[in-house]
């Protein structure tokens, strides 16, 4: 074998390491151009954080000072619903079979304080959404992969002259989901009907 023919099996051989590691990096750099999004709420990071906030209130103790200290007032608190005596009533009981006998006495207490109750539905979440997996499969439209992880929470706070009657709250502590969208055709999946439409 000639002197430069060596030199150039020896080039191709050092050149296929590198060639390794270029797709490597190129795969890892796609990956990361895959497309994800997050909502939060901007009072409370964790969903424990938003318990205690909530189960710190003392009914018939805690007042309109209380709650706008601790940020959980609906111009502090977004996505705060602000509910009637009426719309309560229609949560309560929901056409259903239960009597006052059944409820909360800090309800009962509401409900019966009529136009003095009003009601607080704080719903708040941080949930983060990512397109994971392969790159190439994913942007020729074969098959996507979202994961979506995150906490919902949400309460309901009941206040009769400024005073809150009865809190209570319930929510998501862990959301781990994944969906997995499977194309066979890839980019032309959708393109069946209309491509049958144009072609009358």
């Amino acid at each position: 074998m000639s002197a430069q023919a060596t030199k150039l099996s020896n080039n191709q051989h050092g050149l296929r390491p590198c060639t390794v590691l270029a797709c490597a990096l190129l795969l890892q750099g796609c990956t990361a151009l895959l497309p994800n999004s997050h909502s939060q709420s901007p009072t409370f990071q964790t969903f424990d954080e938003a318990r205690q906030a909530i189960e710190a209130l003392v009914p018939n103790k805690s007042d309109l000072a209380t709650l706008s200290e601790m940020g959980l007032t609906p111009d502090k608190q977004a996505n705060t619903a602000i509910l009637t005596q009426a719309d309560i009533v229609r949560r309560v009981f929901n056409g259903g079979i239960l009597g006052k006998d059944d409820l909360d006495p800090g309800i009962v207490t509401c409900i019966n304080a009529r136009n003095a109750c009003r009601g607080w539905e704080l719903n708040v979440a941080r949930i983060a959404k990512a397109r994971t997996g392969n790159f190439f499969a994913d942007f020729a439209n074969f098959k996507r992969r979202t994961e979506t992880t995150g906490w919902r929470f949400n309460a309901l706070i009941l206040l009769v002259d400024d005073v809150v009657v009865y809190r209570g709250w319930g929510g998501q502590p862990v959301i781990n989901e994944v969906e997995v969208n499977s194309n066979p055709l890839g980019p032309f999946q959708d393109m069946g009907p209309s491509a049958i439409t144009n072609a009358r």
